[in-house]
This record gives structure tokens, sequence and C-alpha cells, in this order.
């Protein structure tokens, strides 16, 4: 399908060689062919930035940014900077597409003039493809803004519409005419904060397909805790700014679910480093033999 709107779609990239050429494979093999794809390596260093080179040599609407590494969110602003089409959509670099997505995509914001279409994902290991359903329906038909605000908070109901920005296509409009950009300290739950302000910059309305599209994957690569720690105090930072917003806004009366997602962040970290406390209590408690208000202080932690 040719289609007369142009999509921009927006891969950033980092340290992907393993999985760079499925993902622009995927892309690239569209039905919706009027695409203009923005890959934006973001400091790779292995062969990420020369495969993408590779695939614009042998394909125009391929369109490729190398630059120092920011992170994802300055990544995404780059090519959020130097999109040229109707409509943008976001795709992770180690994940991939159905190939009828964006058809579909633009087909229903088309037809139901809305400015955002929603679709469905699987969540993918090498092992298996499990498609995520909604634990409560959808319903059919254009869905209001509270609802599009709710919907991402509310996971467990609705997991196959999430706050995420890659099963989604957006009238480019909401990102250029509100000068919406992502939070360059931020580089986790950073598009669940943008799709927030989105969403409450322009009151917008949406639409949802009950079909995955996307494929989301869950890589086996191991963090450090250090890497952890640092993911999920970015999460928290996210979802405080999320909370704030509602509150702000008018959507004061389903912050409670901004904060829900603050608390099983916040409990993960905690877990983490309770374990951290008791492998290295009893070096603590010797290092603390004239402080027991201390050693007491630090059991109570644990006991908690």
């Amino acid at each position: 399908m040719k289609g007369t709107d142009k999509i921009s779609i927006i891969i950033p990239v980092y340290n992907v060689e393993p999985y760079i050429k499925r993902c622009l494979d995927s892309v690239i093999n569209q039905t919706y062919q009027n695409l203009e794809i923005i890959c934006v390596n973001d400091g790779s260093t292995d062969n990420s930035g020369e495969i993408c080179d590779e695939y614009a040599a042998k394909d125009n609407r391929i369109k490729v940014f190398h630059k120092k590494n920011g992170g994802v969110s300055s990544a995404k602003n780059l090519g959020l900077k130097n999109i040229t089409g109707k409509y943008i959509g976001f795709v992770d670099s180690d994940d991939w597409i159905e190939p009828d997505m964006y058809e579909i995509l633009h087909k229903s914001a088309h037809s139901r003039d809305v400015p955002i279409s929603v679709a469905g994902y699987f969540k993918d290991t090498d092992a298996e493809s499990v498609p995520m359903s909604n634990k409560e329906q959808i319903p059919d038909g254009i869905i209001n803004t509270k609802n599009m605000l709710l919907y991402p908070l509310k996971r467990d109901y609705y997991m196959g519409f999430c706050g995420y920005l890659w099963n989604k296509l957006f009238s480019a409009d909401i990102f250029l005419n509100k000068c919406l950009r992502f939070n360059e300290k931020i580089n986790y739950a950073e598009d669940v904060l943008l799709y927030t302000e989105a969403i409450i910059a322009g009151k917008y309305i949406g639409i949802y397909i009950d079909k995955p599209l996307y494929h989301y994957y869950q890589r086996k690569e191991s963090i450090s805790h250090s890497e952890f720690i640092n993911i999920k105090v970015d999460i928290l930072v996210a979802y405080k700014k999320v909370e704030k917003l509602l509150n702000e806004n008018g959507y004061s009366d389903i912050s409670y679910w901004a904060r829900g997602f603050y608390c099983y962040h916040a409990s993960v970290i905690l877990e983490m480093l309770q374990c951290e406390i008791k492998d290295h209590l009893n070096d603590y408690i010797k290092t603390n033999k004239e402080f027991p208000e201390k050693i007491e202080r630090m059991r109570g932690l644990l006991n908690g």
C-alpha cells in the first residue's frame, strides 16, 4: 500500500548488532510503503551504525544520523527534529513489527479521524512469542482523553495497551505543534512520561486495535546491580512526574494509579537492597560495635 500520508518511523540504535537487521527488515517490508525511516545511532561501539548505513545505501527511505552517546531520549529527540512525515511511529532497534502494522494503524487513525491509534503487541523471548491480552475489554470506538491516560496506568487490566510509544501511531502535530520532546535526564520510562504529556497537552483521543502487531523482545543479557538501580530510579522519577501532571491538569482522581506504579518499582529496589544488606550485615555489625543504636536501626529496617 503506497499511501498518501508519509509516516516517519524513529529507531534509536545503540549496540544492537545481533538484532538490528531483523528490526530494519520488518520495517522496510511494511505493506504501507510511504515511510521515512530515521535511524539514530547513539554512539554504538559495535557495528550497529555501519549496518544502518548499509541499509540506507539500498533503501532511500532510510536516513541515518550518527551522534555521540547521550541516551535513548536524546536519540529520539534527534529523530523528532528531523521528521517530515504526517504521522510518527517509534520502533526499538531490538524489536520488530508485523508486516501490516502501519497499514492497520494508519487506516484506523485516518478512517476515524483520530490523532492516535494503538495496537496490541507480543512479548517475545528466544523461546516463545506471547500475545498480551487485556483483562478488561476496551470498547470499540473512540477512546476519550481520560481513558487514554488511564489505560496505560491500569497495566494489569489493559496489558495490551501499555504506556509505551512503540505500539502506537501518532499525528506528527502532537509533537511538533506543542514542541514536545523527551526528557533527556530520563532514559527509562521516558516514553510513558512523554505519552502522558502529549495526551494532556492536546486532550487527545484515540482508537485501539485489538490485534498484536508489535514484537517486544526480552533480551537475555544480564545487567549489573548499579545499572538496575539506575533504571528503577529513572522509572520512579518518571512516574512522580506523571502523577504531578495528572494532579495539575484535572485528573487527580486517577493519579493514584501512577502512585501505585511508583510503589511497585520502589519495592523492587527495596527488595534488592535488603538482600544486599543481609549479605553484608555481619560486616556492618563488626564496624559498628560501639554504636548499638546503628545496629538496632539496621535490624529494624530489615525486619520492618
